[in-house]
């Protein structure tokens, strides 16, 4: 079957006069619960249900991402499963926020409101586009004894495949969406399987596309205009093979419009996240790379001691990047809420990769987790650097995608800053970056007092920051490697050094630097 795309004007993809049948699209997605259904009283206001759509209304947000269900009930009238904490057409809960939810879906379904035809209708209003979000792990309140983390065998049981199957069919003819997005990475498990107990065999692989192909059918063949078919899909080929999943050959066979890289877990916003490999094999089955830019710069999985939102100039870092990657659009989520002035600037920001050429940038390097490393989605800090001395030098791989040394670079400043743990000023480091070292570069040790809001993951006077204000070398375009060793320390302190935290800040200026300019204008 040759693979349907929704063609709008809007959205199609011109650079290069590549694909048409690529989408150029600015999504965001809403969970229903923690930006939505968990914060209002019942009964619901028409003018609270369509705040999901509002908030991001204006601007460049063309694509809006609705989860349907959370695993243990649906957020909207579903015939297939069970309404969330909902029990004989009551809501029922221990907790106030589920009890909420379950109330507000059915004040709106006792005056004739369908919850989700409500989203639906007014993201049509304002010109978007809507994909039902579909994790696949749970079943929704049904077959518990089938689910794998409760010991049963998953996805190896036909009436799982089944059940799946009429969701997305219940979804895609009984709505008015534009498409479905098979989400396999809303994932939880011990043994670290998600989709069969033993993983990614051949058999399960198999099963899986099977059932991938019987979903694309039924949702390109519903009533009226096929629908599009997308997928969530962890960040490496490694981790979603392991896991039976094997998106290269629904590629190859035309099943997917559309792929999203990401990790649900890991919270943590990473503008190296190695979705590489996916971009060819995407583009060349015409299909859509959309980059996923998560939420937190900071987050407990990872280490930290609290969470903080990304800024705007990380969001715009790890965007370049990703544009750089070649991904047809952008994709977020769970932004502070309500949005104000800085989340909707984000959002606009995301839906062109013009605007975030030539503007500040700065690069977090993100934190290992073991629910990320699980799914072969790794990183390289943090890192001990631990007797003997001198250690040997831990490289530390990034990417950017400013053009630094340019002649005709608007970049005014570039500072490369490494948060230490157990650190005090008499030790002493080897700093490289890309095989040359640093030592002729400006380093300031910096300290920070308990509070600051600089600091990762606490802060003390055991810990520090060293800045580098790079001039005579500066970070490439494209791939880095950073290397550090602690080449000695003061008698007597025998314990560790640890890389908690790498960063670079690209700070642009509208004039060339220089006493005169002598390139070319572009």
């Amino acid at each position: 079957m040759e693979p349907f795309i929704r063609r709008r004007s809007r959205q199609v993809i011109t650079h290069e006069q590549e694909s048409c049948m690529r989408q150029r699209r600015t999504i965001y997605h809403n969970d229903a619960r923690h930006s939505y259904l968990w914060y209002f009283e019942p009964p619901m206001r028409l003018e609270d249900a369509w705040i999901p759509i509002d908030e991001v209304a204006g601007t460049a947000v063309d694509t809006f991402s609705y989860c349907v269900e959370r695993g243990d009930g649906a957020y909207y009238p579903t015939k297939v499963g069970k309404l969330f904490s909902v029990e004989d057409g009551r809501p029922r809960s221990k907790q106030n926020y589920e009890w909420r939810a379950a109330a507000c879906m059915l004040s709106l379904m006792e005056r004739g409101l369908d919850p989700l035809r409500v989203l639906v209708d007014r993201a049509h209003e304002h010109g978007m586009d809507f994909l039902a979000d579909v994790r696949l792990q749970r079943l929704g309140g049904v077959y518990p004894e089938l689910e794998i983390e409760n010991g049963g065998p998953g996805w190896a049981d036909r009436r799982v495949q089944d059940l799946k199957l009429e969701v997305l069919r219940e979804l895609a003819t009984g709505y008015p969406i534009e498409g479905v997005e098979l989400d396999f990475t809303a994932a939880f498990s011990e043994s670290g399987y998600f989709y069969f107990q033993d993983g990614g065999t051949p058999e399960n692989t198999a099963t899986m596309t099977e059932w991938v192909r019987r979903s694309a059918e039924m949702v390109r063949s519903r009533p009226g205009e096929p629908g599009l078919v997308g997928a969530r899909i962890f960040p490496t080929e490694k981790g979603n093979l392991e896991q039976g999943l094997d998106v290269r050959t629904w590629l190859a066979e035309g099943l997917l419009d559309f792929v999203v890289p990401v990790a649900y877990i890991y919270t943590v916003l990473d503008p190296d996240m190695p979705f590489d490999w996916v971009v060819e094999p995407a583009h060349d089955a015409d299909a859509s790379v959309y980059g996923f830019l998560q939420h937190y710069k900071q987050d407990s999985v990872v280490g930290a001691s609290g969470r903080r939102y990304a800024n705007l100039e990380q969001f715009r870092a790890a965007a370049a990047n990703y544009w750089e990657k070649g991904v047809d659009g952008l994709y977020t989520w769970a932004l502070e809420w309500p949005l104000g002035d800085a989340e909707r600037n984000l959002l606009t920001m995301m839906g062109s990769p013009e605007l975030v050429r030539g503007q500040d940038k700065h690069y977090v390097v993100a934190r290992e987790y073991d629910g990320a490393a699980r799914v072969d989605y790794h990183h390289h800090i943090p890192h001990e650097l631990a007797p003997p001395l001198p250690t040997a030098a831990h490289a530390i791989p990034f990417t950017i995608a400013d053009d630094i040394a340019a002649a005709d670079s608007r970049v005014s400043a570039t500072k490369l800053r490494l948060y230490l743990t157990n650190v005090v000023s008499a030790d002493r480091f080897t700093v490289s970056l890309n095989g040359q070292s640093l030592e002729g570069e400006t380093c300031r040790r910096v300290w920070k007092e308990k509070g600051s809001d600089d600091a990762f993951p606490h802060t003390n006077p055991r810990n520090h920051w060293l800045e580098f204000d790079l001039v005579g070398m500066v970070p490439r375009k494209g791939g880095n490697v950073l290397e550090v060793s602690l080449e000695s320390r003061p008698e007597g302190l025998t314990g560790s050094v640890t890389i908690q935290e790498v960063e670079v800040e690209v700070r642009y200026n509208p004039y060339p630097a220089g006493l005169a300019a002598t390139a070319a204008p572009r």
